[in-house]
């Protein structure tokens, strides 16, 4: 009987175990902490990461005093040190309906928003809505991986559709025809692109609705990195053709007001045919949030003041620093044979570089090379693998210019010690 009951409680422990499995997905901050680990700790120099979305690592990017005394003022109100409404402070919800009706053809309802803690909750509350048994969610390669890892919690399957680096990363839209079926239940857009760099045009995301609205689906617009556009093309927002498809629309704080680290988000429903709001779809939402922990109630109540008072001089200072580094970026690259820039970056925060391993006489590929290079030289930049490009590199240059120069003549030096004998630089 005993053996019986061990038989019984290790078949249960073995179905606990495969139901617990956790998913095995690359994350950007798993890669980059193996690689902080292996730096040389005899290197006198400085380590200099191109490889975290983190701007306020370098002093040249700092947020508003406007925004700074929003925060402060809300805190010592003390006023909102208490729970809010699992959706959002009424007072954040319309600022934030306010501020993205400017560049809509309609107007945003307060009711249309629901606060996240950042964008990456929102993210995981977008996939959580839509997912059910059987269904797939269609997902840019390359393309940001958290997407992969929330779908892999919420047993929903990611079909890649690529975007193509000779035509400025545009969507593939034939691909994303040929993978969608009757279990697809959205495709997700990032733009300005994380990890291209690239910004779409109007007419490219007009061709995407028009896909969208073709495969019945919604489009997940992550937009993170909104307004953060220093090329020839203006940002557009993906709400702008939600009348051609119905969109849900995420963004955050964290990008273009420079404070990552206050996690305060949004997921809109950016939808002028109400798609998303029968009475069932609604009430799905509110209920998610209901388990969600929202941003801190005073980080919300400073929302307004932030969204209405920051001075556009402030905006402008930040897309000239980023134009600059991603100039100086794709210069020094230049001088770097062994990789090449196939699109100049027109907005974010970040590009995509081709590794020619052929020009490498002991590099495996993406992966070898970096570990290689922070051992030797004390820079991170992160494997193109992480984010679905097998032997490409992303390079974040949201850094200060001396720092970007210092970590690319490194990579240089790095790339010349290793190049083949007869590809001498």
């Amino acid at each position: 009987m005993e053996n019986g009951v061990l038989k019984k409680c290790g078949c249960a422990n073995s179905k606990v175990q495969q139901e617990m499995e956790t998913p095995t997905n690359i994350t950007i901050k798993g890669i980059l902490g193996l690689l902080m680990s292996n730096i040389d700790g005899d290197d006198k120099r400085r380590a200099i990461s191109l490889g975290m979305g983190d701007p306020t690592a370098y002093s040249c990017f700092h947020t508003s005093a406007v925004v700074e005394d929003a925060v402060v003022d809300t805190l010592r109100s003390q006023k909102f040190n208490g729970y809010c409404p699992t959706s959002g402070l009424p007072q954040a919800r319309t600022a934030i309906a306010g501020y993205l009706s400017r560049n809509l053809p309609y107007k945003l309802s307060p009711d249309d928003v629901f606060v996240t803690a950042g964008c990456t909750q929102a993210i995981e509350v977008a996939l959580s809505i839509l997912a059910r048994p059987g269904a797939n969610i269609l997902v840019p390669k390359p393309g940001f991986p958290i997407y992969e890892l929330c779908a892999a919690f919420r047993h929903l399957e990611v079909r890649h559709f690529d975007l193509m680096p000779d035509k400025g990363w545009e969507v593939d839209l034939n691909a994303v025809e040929a993978l969608a079926d009757h279990n697809t239940v959205a495709m997700v857009i990032i733009n300005p692109g994380n990890p291209c760099g690239n910004v779409y045009s109007y007419q490219h995301l007009k061709k995407i609705a028009e896909s969208a609205k073709k495969l019945k689906i919604p489009v997940i617009a992550d937009e993170v990195y909104g307004h953060l556009a220093f090329g020839g093309k203006p940002f557009v927002p993906m709400g702008v053709f939600g009348s051609i498809a119905p969109v849900l629309t995420l963004g955050s704080l964290s990008k273009r007001w420079l404070v990552p680290g206050w996690r305060l988000g949004w997921l809109v429903t950016t939808d002028p045919n109400i798609a998303f709001k029968s009475p069932k779809v609604v009430e799905r939402i509110k209920k998610y949030f209901d388990i969600c922990g929202g941003p801190a109630t005073f980080i919300q109540a400073a929302v307004p003041r932030i969204l209405e008072q920051t001075e556009e001089v402030f905006f402008r200072k930040t897309l000239s620093i980023l134009k600059q580094s991603s100039d100086i970026c794709c210069d020094m690259i230049k001088e770097i044979p062994c990789i090449t820039c196939t699109h100049k970056p027109e907005g974010s925060m970040a590009l995509m570089v081709k590794l020619n391993l052929s020009k490498l006489k002991d590099i495996s590929d993406d992966i070898d090379f970096c570990f290689k290079l922070v051992k030797e030289e004390s820079v991170i930049i992160l494997p193109g693998l992480t984010v679905g490009l097998k032997n490409w590199l992303r390079i974040t240059f949201a850094a200060e210019p001396s720092s970007l120069e210092e970590a690319l003549g490194r990579v240089k030096s790095f790339c010349e010690r290793h190049s083949n004998q007869q590809e001498r630089y």
